[in-house]
This record gives C-alpha cells, structure tokens and sequence, in this order.
C-alpha cells in the first residue's frame, strides 16, 4: 500500500516500482538501496527481488482507494524513467495520476535525459510536479535543461546530496528548489555557502526555496546525527512550496 512519508516535502509515497542502479555521484550512499536491503531482509512484500529493478502492477490501483486529497512522491524507492521501465508501464502509472485529479503526484529522475522522449507525444497531467536531482557540476546541472523543456505545470529541483558549489545556474522556467545534505554513517559535507549560492538564485527568478536537512554535517562542519543537525539555515527554517507557475 502507498505509505505516509517521513519526507518533509511530501504526505505519502507510492511505489509502483521499486529498486534502481546507480548513474551519478548522487547515487553513491543511495538510502533507497539500504532500506530495500532491510525491507528485503524482514521479508516485506514487494522486495523479493531486493533493490532490482521490479515493476508492481498490484500497487498501480493504490491511489484510487484514497479519497483524501493527498500528495504523493511517487517511486520513493526507485526512479520510474528508469531505461528498463517500459513506456507501456509509465503509461499505466500516468493513467492513474489523470484518472485521480484530487491527488497531486510529485515524480523525481536523474534519467532526465528520457523526459523529452516520452512526452513528446503525451501532454503532463495537470496535477503532476516533475522534477530531477541535482547533486553536482557534472552529472546534475545538464539535467535542469532537459526538464525546463517539458511543458509541465510544476518543475523541481532536488538538489541532495549537494556534494559541492554548483556555482551559477539557469533556474528560468523552475519553481521549487529543495537543497538538503546526505545523511548516514557514510555522508559526505554539505557547506553554508553552497546552500547560501542556490538560496539567493532561487529568490533571483521567485522560485520557492526548501531546505530540507543539513544531514550528516552540520553547518559548523561537525559530524554528528541528523537530527541533531537539524533543518536551520541561517537561523531560520525554509519550507516554501510552489504555488502557481511563473515565467
């Protein structure tokens, strides 16, 4: 069943699929993969296969037994433009997200590059956020491209792990900038800066900012557990959401 999230951005999590491979730094300390490894090990339904690539028809119903207005962050344990999900599933999920207009669906890929394919002939539905993470220079900032060009009415940004200064970065056509730092035993540091460069930008064009979490490093540079690093930066919280698209 689709389950409530502990993500502070989102109310619950719907995976009609689940695992992944790995395609970018980002990807190194993946949590999805330790929790499926957990999951798998306390024999959970649905994780047979462990952190494998599986398709879940029996889940693709989830979200009409809910009748509550509810925002979903869909693939929470995957990444559903995956190269080796098929568009015939991703039809079958998007279906679902058109046939459920009180729900609002938030999906998030680094295999941006496949947005552009699949949408070329299929309109986005009216109440789907697309976004894509942004963890670096290299792998993450060509990404945002390939999402600006998608005729969506909500597009984001993940920017977590933030794994080092991105520097200047176009953000026209975006309208929510989540930034957040790794966390786990194996967490890689997160300085104030980079957060303070992607803070001001995103101002810049008046997209909505949200710091999610220092993660395993605090913004003194000590390592410590993440919720003792909390979610201030610079001496307050970030939580705004996108309200209507802007230019």
């Amino acid at each position: 069943m689709a389950t409530q999230s502990t993500i502070e951005w989102t109310e619950q999590t719907w995976n009609p699929t689940t695992g992944c491979t790995k395609v970018s730094p980002g990807c190194k300390n993946c949590y999805a993969e330790v929790m499926a490894r957990r999951l798998h090990a306390m024999g959970a339904a649905g994780y047979e296969n462990e952190f494998k690539l599986t398709l879940h028809d029996s889940r693709l119903r989830q979200p009409l037994e809910r009748k509550k207005p509810t925002v979903y962050f869909v693939n929470s344990m995957s990444d559903l433009f995956h190269e080796e999900v098929p568009d015939a599933f991703l039809n079958r999920v998007f279906s679902i997200i058109e046939s459920t207009p009180h729900h609002t669906y938030q999906i998030l890929t680094k295999r941006a590059e496949r947005l552009p394919t699949y949408f070329a002939t299929r309109p986005c539905p009216e109440n789907l956020w697309l976004g894509v993470s942004v963890e670096d220079k290299k792998y993450g900032v060509p990404r945002i491209d390939y999402l600006r060009n998608i005729n969506v009415p909500i597009r984001f940004l993940s920017v977590e792990p933030l794994l080092e200064d991105i520097g200047p970065v176009n953000l026209g056509g975006i309208h929510w900038v989540i930034v957040g730092g790794e966390s786990g035993h194996k967490a890689r540091p997160m300085r104030e800066e980079w957060v303070a460069n992607l803070q001001i930008q995103a101002e810049a064009v008046g997209a909505a900012f949200f710091f999610k979490q220092w993660g395993g490093w605090g913004a003194d540079g000590v390592k410590r557990h993440k919720k003792a690093n909390g979610r201030v930066f610079r001496g307050r919280t970030w939580d705004a959401y996108p309200t209507a698209p802007h230019p």
